[in-house]
Parts: structure tokens; sequence; C-alpha cells
């Protein structure tokens, strides 16, 4: 006995999400310490803004049950967003921060150095990114809408919570000094290097960007809901079996007015390739009745007789049963001989099993009777009612069978089953599309898994192109350079389309669970390219080498650390989030670390420079060929 359904298949999906629950905590633990110490190497530091997170966690989930009432699948990954980017400011304060203890020394000092020096960019960074999520508002689908609401309002809570708790918290545990600068030196070199080669390395990512962009027509959505989940527990296995055969997989429901126009559609719809059956009302009525009629009344006539005996013998005695076991297994055994077909095989079995009970006690005998002799009564009970038929109608079935396809406001309703097996999407998708037109109002399972994935990449899409304008007029007042605006936002594009690009040569299908990445991608993206952009800005040439670059890569990393341990779960949903908000994140760090320095170098060289720095940036590039850097 195998089970599936809905409560089973809820029950191993929790079963399968928890299988590694405790390997993937302690592993993102671990990993999320490692990340916070490289970048900050003061427990004091990482305490405050652990708690600053989890503070403006439970703000945002507050206040989003406070609208919303409730979370949905699509909703929750707020808390995915909002500790990804609130992570993100709170090492960007603190790490900026410890580059002004180094050289202020004083604490109080240092965190207004720290709040003057990194507070604009936060500032745009969380006014872009809830402008972003704010975005996903208009879209159609609740869970879209619901989470861009919840996320935008994290992203100024957290904000607003990294510029004064994080701060105090700061403060109130004094950590000590920074002897040491905080900028990845060993990455100094680089910036005269990739500055020095911007033309080529523009051109290889221009490069780059057409190859992806040639691969995001084979982007593929899966709407089947049962490929996220684990398919070797019973439930999935045992509901795949079913699936896999089409007397047992889902079915297209069509509505008709009437009798009529129901039989006319069933036959429609039966006489197409992709269809092995349509049925309504009148499959459960036989075709040529007076025919088959005439036959089963010869045959009743003449097995009457043997059915229904006038004299029958007495119950035979244990000895004549015996005897009669014993007779039966030698013409068995007679009749096989020494032949392998399967019929011998099984004749020989019999004959054995016959043998066995005769030699045992007469108890046993009676139990086979109980096992064997009711059933057979039965069986010959439908006999004898199949040989007494009368003429069937639509009217004359059985209640309980009319209601279930003639609705009580008179529609008739037809059942349609597709000829392949529906594990396969792609036919399931010719299926729906084939019935389609000649039934455009035909509903069902294939209907609605395929109409709910087309809503949520139609909502994503919609949202992303929101939150791109938004993003972009809410840049172009604040920072009032439309070449900077396209530098922040070109790099955000070119990673969406990377990441897409790899999901198409990894095999890796968007779904449910990871389209999630997205919006991560668009907080994380843009929020990082504002941060470069406003450090070219002030003057920072040296961005590899700064404590800017230091506070990105271990941003990235531990947002990478706490999402990318998913990639290890059973839940085949959950890990494919997992490795779609890795593969984000890893091309998010590449073009923000390689391509926009080249690219603020080549299209705004000398902006956010004083002259006498124009001149020394001039004169260095004519004498070395290279861009000189400035550290702040």
């Amino acid at each position: 006995m195998r089970l599936t359904g809905s409560a089973p298949m809820a029950d191993d999906e929790f079963g399968s999400l928890t299988e590694r629950a405790r390997l993937m905590a302690t592993l993102m633990m671990v990993a999320v310490l490692s990340m916070l110490w490289f970048a900050l190497r003061s427990a004091r530091l990482i305490f405050s803004i652990l708690l600053t997170v989890f503070v403006g966690l439970t703000l945002t989930t507050a206040a989003g049950l406070l609208v919303v009432g409730a979370f949905n699948l699509i909703s929750v990954a707020f808390i995915a967003l909002f500790v990804g980017l609130g992570v993100d400011f709170g090492i960007q304060f603190c790490v900026r921060y410890r580059a002004e203890r180094h050289e202020a020394k004083d604490l109080d000092l240092a965190l207004r150095r720290a709040g003057s020096g990194i507070g604009g960019a936060l500032a745009l960074a969380a006014a872009a990114t809830a402008a972003g999520f704010y975005s996903f508002l208009p879209t159609s689908y609740r869970g879209v809408a619901e989470l861009g609401f919840v996320a935008g309002t994290g992203m100024l809570i957290t904000f607003v919570l990294s510029i004064t708790l994080l701060p105090g918290l700061v403060k109130i545990l004094s950590p000590p000094g920074e002897p040491e600068e905080v900028g990845i030196q060993a990455l100094a070199p680089l910036d005269r290097f990739f500055q020095a080669r911007k033309r080529a390395i523009i051109f290889a990512a221009g490069f780059v960007s057409l190859a992806a962009a040639a691969r995001l027509p084979f982007v593929q959505f899966d709407f089947n809901p049962l490929d996220l989940r684990d398919p070797h527990v019973e439930s999935v296995a045992t509901a795949l079996d079913l699936i896999k055969n089409p007397d047992t997989g889902p079915t297209l429901e069509i509505l008709a007015p009437t009798h009529e126009a129901a039989a006319k559609i069933a036959a429609r719809v039966a006489a197409l390739p992709e269809v092995s059956r349509a049925m309504s009302i009148d499959s459960f009525v036989p075709d040529n009745q007076p025919q088959k009629l005439a036959l089963l009344a010869d045959a009743q006539s003449l097995l009457d007789p043997t059915l229904n005996p006038f004299l029958t013998k007495p119950p035979p005695s244990d000895a004549e049963v015996i005897e009669s076991f014993k007779a039966a297994a030698r013409a068995l055994r007679g009749g096989a001989g020494t032949s392998n077909a399967p019929p011998a095989v099984h004749a020989r079995a019999l004959a054995a099993t016959l043998e066995g009970l005769a030699k045992a006690g007469k108890a046993t005998r009676a139990r086979a009777e109980q096992a064997l002799v009711p059933s057979l009564n039965t069986m010959l009970d439908e006999v004898r009612a199949s040989l007494q038929p009368y003429p069937v109608t639509a009217k004359t079935l059985p209640p309980d069978l009319i209601r279930d396809w003639v609705a009580p406001n008179g529609l008739y309703r037809v059942e349609v089953y597709p000829k392949s097996s529906a594990t396969d999407n792609e036919s399931l998708r010719k299926f729906t599309a084939a019935v389609r037109k000649i039934a455009p109002e035909v509903t069902g399972d294939p209907v609605l898994i395929q109409e709910s994935g087309r809503t949520i990449v139609r909502a994503f899409l919609q949202a992303g192109i929101l939150s791109f304008v938004a993003i972009s007029i809410l840049l172009l007042i604040a920072i009032r350079s439309l070449a900077l605006v396209a530098l922040a936002l070109g790099p955000l594009l070119l990673a969406g389309i990377a990441t897409l690009a790899s999901c198409v040569v990894l095999g890796l299908h968007l779904n449910y669970a990871n389209i999630i990445a997205l919006p991560l991608l668009l907080g994380i993206g843009v929020a990082f390219d504002i941060y470069f952009v406003m450090a070219w800005r002030a003057g920072t040439r040296d961005l590899l080498g700064s404590a800017l670059t230091r506070a990105v890569i271990l941003s990235a990393g531990t947002t990478a650390s706490a999402f990318g341990t998913l990639w290890i779960s059973s839940h085949p949903g959950t890990a494919s989030m997992g490795e779609l908000l890795a593969i984000s994140l890893l091309w998010i760090l590449i073009i923000v670390l390689f391509l926009l320095p080249a690219l603020l170098a080549y299209t705004v060289p000398n902006i956010g420079l004083s002259e006498p720095r124009r001149q020394a940036h001039a004169g260095t590039a004519l004498n070395s060929g290279t861009v000189s850097g400035v550290r702040r």
C-alpha cells in the first residue's frame, strides 16, 4: 500500500526540508560568522550587526503582517532579501568605521566620519532598492506584490537602523582601535592593470553580453510543482507513477451548455492526436444496445442452467475434497508436461498448492475454503446479474454518477485524457494548447499550473521593468548625471543577463522557488553599483584596494554563505534556490569588481577630482600610461 495526495506530500515535503536542516544551519552560521570576522575582525562589531539585523527583521515582519495579514510562498522570501541587504548595510558602515578609526583613533570621530562618508551612498542604495521593490505593487500576482511591499519597507527600516541603532551599539560596546589599514592591499595593483586595459575589458564584457543575450530565448520556467519536491519520498514517487499512466494522470475539463454540445465537443477533442480519449455522460451509455441485448439474452439462456441449477449435490466430504485436489493436481501436471512456458509454470505451481492442501489438516482446507469460496460466489452473482441486462440511457444511470457529469444548473462536463505521460512538461503544454483550440474555456490541473507559471513570470517581468524605470528616475534625480546613472544600472542589467544565460548553460530551469533570486540580484546589485559609483564621484580611484571593496566582497560572501548552503538541501526547490542565488551573486561580484571600475575610468575618468588632482591624474597617465589612484 502506497499513499499520495496533498496531505502525505505536504508531510513528506516538510520532512525533506528538515532532513539536512541542522547541517545547513551549522554550515550557514559558521560561514556567515567567518565572513563577518574577515570583514570586521571584532566580535563586538559582529554582534552589533547581527542584533541590528534581528531587530530590523522583527520590525519588518510585524509591518508585513499588519498590512498583508499572512505571508505566502512568494512574499515570505522577504526574509532572504532583508537578511542579505541588512547584513550588507551593516558591513558597509562598520568597514567604513574601521577605516576611519584607523586614521582618527577616536571612536566618536570615526563614527561621525563613517556616517558622513558612507551615509549618502547607503541612503541612495536603500531608496533605490526600496523604489525597485515598491514597483512590484502594480503586478497582477498577489505574492509578488506583497513581496514588493514588505521587502521595500524592510529596506527603509534596515537603512534607518544602520544609521541609528548600529552606531549606537558600536558606541556602547566600544570596540578597540584599528592598528592596520582596512583595505585589501593585494588588489591595489589590479586597479592600475584594469584601468590601463579598460577598453579591452569593456570589449570583452560586450562580447560576453552578446553571447549571454543569445541564450535568453532558451530560458525555461518549470511550471510543474512536483519538480520542486523530492522524487524519492513515497508520496511524490507514487504521484509520479500515477501521472505516468494517462488513465490516472492530470486531465482537462470542459463545460458544455447542453447535452448535444457536450457530445459534439467530446467527439472533436477525441479526434486530436494529443488526446487518448474524451469522456462525458454518454461514455457510460453503451452503443448498439439492441444487438448487444440480443447476444446477452442468448448467453443467458445457455448459461442459466449452469448458473442456476434446479438440483444441487450435497456438500462433499473431506475425503472427497482431498481426492478432487489430487485429481486436479495430476491433470495440471499432465497438461503442463516439461514445458517452461509461463502457463505450464503456473499450472505446476497450482498443482503443488493443491497437493499441499491435500496433505494438510482439515482446518487448513477450511481456511482455504473461506478464502476462496465467498469471492467465487460474488463473482458468480456478478455474472448472473450481467446476464439480465436492460436498456441504458443517460437518465437511467445511477444518480451519483449523473452528479459527477451533469451540474444542477444543466451544464455538462467533458473530461479529456492526454495520450502521452503528463510528467513531460512539453507534451503537457502541447496537449493543453491543442484542446484549447477547440475549447478555449478548458480548465483543469494542466491549465492551472501553466497559467500560474505564466502569471508569475509575467509579474516578475513587469516588476523588473517597473523597478528598473523607478530606480533610474530616482538615481537621475539624486546623482544628476545620466552617465553615472547608466554606469550604476548597466552592470546590473549585464549581471541579470549573465545569470539567466548561466541557467541555460547549466540546465537550471526557473521555478516557483528559485525565481526569488532575481529580486535579491536587483537589491544587492543596485546597492553594490551605487557604492562604487558614489565612491568614484567622491574622488576615489583605487577602488579595488579600498575598504569599500573589502566590504563589498565580504558582504557578497556573507550573503552567499547564508543562502548558498541551501544548495545542499535534499528538497529540490530549496536546492535550486541556493544554486541560483550563488550564481547571481558570483556574477554581481565579477561585474562590479572588474567591469565597473573600467567603465568608470573610460566614461567619466575625472569626475569627482579637484583641479590639482586632475592635473596630477593626467600627468601620471601621460607618464606611465596608467591611472594613478587617490585613496579618498
